[in-house]
């Protein structure tokens, strides 16, 4: 989300073994049906397959339409070589919410929000404490905003050299701080991945990227997070954004060249790495660039946004390839969320204020607005009064839909507000185009449920298919983190998400492995 006001406020074992692992391993159809798979498997033993290393790379805002666009475009791109050797999802979806925050939890816990407990980068929780530095005391309920604020110094690409404790949300029993890794329910890939004795990283755009540590706070070994909002923030244009992704590019390839991300220290090639553009997203939001009409034709700018993460993605392969580590390499591109509209005859800014006109002013926890609204309320109770007030309201406030637990049930997605602290009571879902900001700010915004905001890019390459191929099932981000797990032989039901939610391998994948590595058997034994 953009806003930052307070408002109320992560060799074959032996050939005859190996595919007896792989008919164990791949059989199943549902992880529910397999609740005694354990994993054996660690850094001194050899993978069922040759995926080594796992590369997941999510280029904020890019839509299927987005990569299907540039790769009919540009047949020798970087992006189109990966398809040509992968798996492409026409059909797949993030998060709902479609914040950057439970989008790259779905991908890296296998979960939903209901799982994770993040809803927001800039949400709510009833139970929590407000941070100290706030000065408003230790009644329980506070805004939970993990951004560039809870930085020591937003202004410094370190961010000031770590979170500021001062500025986040407290536990109520101990009074210590809630830092973003405390606040996820549910483990990550990390955790899982060093667990089994491999390395991990990751690159992201702000230090409460902190999240993907998971619970433990140390699943990430080689966590590295230029802070995006250093020096006036990169994000006001997309050369200083690129600029900032640049500086995580070269993260990433110093640690497929054996080092840490700074390039100074030796350290292993990480099983499981990635990293986030911005640029893209950027393109998308800033005035005067965006989509040039409703077939997703890119603007200059969005264009420019576009090459620069293909080059940058051609210098990743390249220093794999360099390395001798592509052919043992599953690169994962996606997107933590879409943006909305992609058409600019859509774009329509409202005040967010419209939303609660009539709603006493004491009811109302916190309001998030981007191009969708959520409400927790003060008085929990009072639900369909504030639902009722609000439908008064929709035609001025551009709302398509108020759902609420209390209200509408049989269309409500999440947990019981009244038994999760961290639901929203209230949903708005605007019409579609429709962003709650102030004029000439932005042209996108993401958060909603929409198409453009949850229909994501998702491909999956490595060198062992033979050729691309393109698949129309609907699926969740939330199915990459069994995906990898898979792919790196270990159980997706180690993920705690994984085994609540019964998340699925990606369809197709499975059978890529297995003739991946009967591929590469045969080699062996020539």
């Amino acid at each position: 989300m953009d806003s930052r006001k307070m408002k109320s406020k992560k060799t074959a074992l032996g050939l005859a073994t190996g595919v007896l692992a792989l008919s164990s391993l791949f059989a199943t159809p549902s992880f529910a049906a397999t609740p005694k798979t354990t994993t054996t498997i660690n850094s001194a033993s050899h993978h069922y397959n040759q995926i080594k290393h796992v590369l997941l790379i999510s280029v904020d805002g890019m839509h299927a339409k987005d990569l299907a666009n540039y790769i009919k475009n540009n047949p020798n791109s970087n992006m189109a070589a990966l398809s040509n050797h992968g798996i492409t999802y026409s059909n797949a979806s993030t998060s709902k919410p479609s914040d950057s925050f439970p989008g790259l939890l779905s991908m890296v816990t296998g979960g939903s929000p209901n799982s994770t407990g993040v809803f927001y980068d800039n949400s709510y929780d009833r139970k929590l404490l407000p941070p100290s530095a706030w000065n408003m005391g230790d009644k329980p309920g506070t805004n939970v905003l993990y951004d560039e604020t809870i930085d020591n110094d937003l202004n410094k690409i370190d961010g000031g050299g770590g979170i500021n404790p001062a500025m986040l949300p407290r536990d109520p029993e101990t009074k210590q701080p809630v830092y973003p890794h405390n606040y996820v329910r549910v483990n990550t890939i990390f955790e899982v991945i060093k667990n089994a004795g491999m390395h991990t990283a990751w690159a992201d755009k702000h230090l409460a990227y902190d999240l993907v540590n998971g619970p433990s706070g140390k699943g990430v070994e080689d966590l590295y997070t230029p802070e995006i909002a250093a020096n006036g923030d990169a994000t006001k244009s997309i050369a200083t954004t690129e600029v900032n992704d640049d500086l995580k590019v070269k993260a990433i390839q110093n640690e497929i060249d054996g080092k840490d991300h700074t390039g100074t220290k030796s350290s292993p090639v990480p099983a499981m790495f990635g990293m986030n553009f911005q640029e893209v997203s950027v393109a998308q939001k800033l005035p005067g660039n965006g989509y040039i009409d409703g077939n997703g034709t890119f603007s200059t700018g969005l264009a420019d946004a576009m090459k620069h993460t293909d080059d940058s993605i051609g210098k990743i392969v390249n220093e794999l390839k360099d390395k001798n580590l592509y052919a043992s390499t599953m690169i994962v591109l996606t997107a933590k969320h879409g943006q909305a509209p992609m058409d600019p005859a859509k774009l329509k800014i409202t005040d967010e204020s419209l939303i609660t006109a009539g709603v006493p002013s004491n009811l109302i926890a916190q309001l998030t607005t981007d191009d969708i609204g959520m409400i927790w309320l003060t008085d929990q109770s009072k639900t369909a009064e504030v639902v009722s007030a609000i439908n008064k309201n929709k035609e001025k406030a551009n709302i398509k839909e108020v759902t609420s637990y209390v209200t509408s049930r049989s269309k409500w997605l999440f947990n019981n507000p009244a038994t999760d602290s961290r639901v929203p009571d209230i949903i708005i879902q605007p019409n579609d185009g429709v962003i709650y900001t102030k004029p000439g700010k932005k042209i996108a915004e993401h958060g909603g449920f929409s198409k453009d905001d949850t229909n994501v890019a998702l491909l999956v390459s490595f060198a062992g298919m033979g050729k691309g191929m393109k698949k129309s099932d609907s699926v969740l981000t939330t199915q990459i983190a069994p995906t990898i797990l898979k792919a790196l032989g270990l159980n997706p039901r180690a993920l705690q998400a994984v085994k609540k939610e019964h998340t699925q391998v990606l369809p197709g994948i499975e059978k890529e492995l297995v003739e991946k590595k009967d591929k590469d058997g045969e080699k062996d034994r020539q």
